[in-house]
């Protein structure tokens, strides 16, 4: 195999087909991308069982072949090489990668023993590709990080017609996005799902942010539930988590009367400040009246603090104790100068409901529903 390729245009291939593989892997040859040059150019892929990605780029190919390297090794390289052309070359089991006055020698790994790349099925719709790196973003900080259950590690995609939801939740809360889905004009009355690792959604997310739209096709054969996301000849594959996500949308009220209004940016400058003096894991204590709102903070017997902020309050007064970082993981998702901050009941009159995050465009005008963000001090599922 022999070709020359644009350092750049090699250097982000390699990076994007490595960027999934995991740091460490029980089976070496998994660590390896698979370098394919054609007529075409040349195909970079790599894959681990569970997540592969793969992308095309234009190179001078002066003989055809295919090779296995060491991927993160051969990312470093390409990331620091001069500015000048690239020239690779294989002779047996050694691979040669020559850039001006820089050359380096790489042993190749083998090829027959490299699994196959998933086969993708037809796609199944089309989504904005800004729309859903945004939708990513809100959501994917509420799927929760212990393994021990992996079904809520995950980010659920839900398509009905021409509406893709992202659902995540942690137990502690809940985060939803709608966005518009393109099914290509096929109808369908029932939902589909997918349970995508929500680590692998957020590359997804900031790899294909700025591809103008974002081709997702949900396959199902040979008991392997997988999703695609394709653009601009780039495409990642991952496995679906099996299980079922919790009915997390139930939890949701369809109406909430007592809510205050806040400006964003205010409510989370005065929570990261009041906060400082919080020991681990202490939540902040937030009581709205007529008044305002006043955060109040209880740290050590080192340390209190407190501040008051404007508020607008729809309603009874409200007392709740909340996490500050979960509650500023939503303020940050919500995207809009003020944000309506709702309370919700429940049968014991002592104990307060969960609180509704939205996005509010003026003091009196609510924002678009399309995302909303629900927090509980104490568990929302069990």
């Amino acid at each position: 195999m022999k070709f020359q390729v644009n350092r750049d245009v090699f250097s982000e291939a390699v990076s994007f087909a490595v960027k999934l593989l995991p740091q460490r892997t029980t089976l070496p040859i998994l660590s390896g991308v698979l370098i394919q040059a054609n007529a075409d150019g040349l195909v970079l892929s790599s894959f681990d069982y569970e997540v592969s990605s793969q992308t095309e780029i234009q190179a001078d190919v002066e003989e055809q072949g295919t090779v296995l390297v060491s991927g993160r090794l051969l990312a470093e390289i390409a990331g620091r090489l001069p500015n000048a052309p690239v020239r690779v070359a294989t002779e047996e089991s050694r691979i040669s990668v020559s850039c001006g006055s820089a050359s380096f020698t790489l042993l190749s790994m083998p090829v027959e023993e490299y699994p196959s790349i998933p086969e993708i099925g037809p796609e199944s719709g089309v989504v904005p590709a800004e729309e859903f790196a945004a939708a990513v973003a809100q959501v994917a900080v509420a799927a929760s990080r212990d393994d021990v259950t992996p079904v809520i590690t995950g980010v659920q995609l839900e398509v009905r017609e021409n509406n893709l939801s992202l659902v995540a939740t942690d137990r502690y809360r809940v985060a939803v996005r709608e966005l518009d889905w393109d099914g290509g004009g096929v109808a369908s009355e029932e939902t589909v799902t997918a349970l995508v690792p929500a680590r692998t959604l957020q590359e997804v997310g900031k790899t294909f942010g700025h591809s103008g739209t974002i081709s997702v096709s949900i396959t199902n054969r040979d008991d392997r539930e997988l999703i695609a996301f394709s653009a601009e000849k780039k495409t990642v594959t991952s496995l679906l988590i099996k299980g079922n996500f919790p009915p997390v949308r139930r939890l949701f009220p369809e109406t909430v009367d007592n809510y205050a209004v806040v400006n964003t940016a205010e409510l989370i400058e005065a929570t990261r400040r009041v906060a400082l003096v919080l020991e681990r894991e202490a939540a902040l204590r937030y009581s709205f009246t007529a008044d305002g709102l006043t955060l109040e903070a209880i740290g050590s017997e080192q340390a209190q603090a407190s501040e008051s902020i404007d508020a607008i309050l729809t309603g009874d007064d409200t007392v709740v104790s909340l996490k500050p970082q979960f509650l500023l993981d939503g303020l940050g998702a919500v995207h809009s100068e003020y944000v309506r901050v709702s309370f919700t009941k429940t049968e014991n009159p002592n104990k307060p409901g969960p609180v509704l995050i939205t996005s509010q465009s003026s003091r009196e005008q609510a924002g678009a529903d399309s995302y909303r963000y629900l927090l509980q001090p104490n568990l929302l599922l069990r």
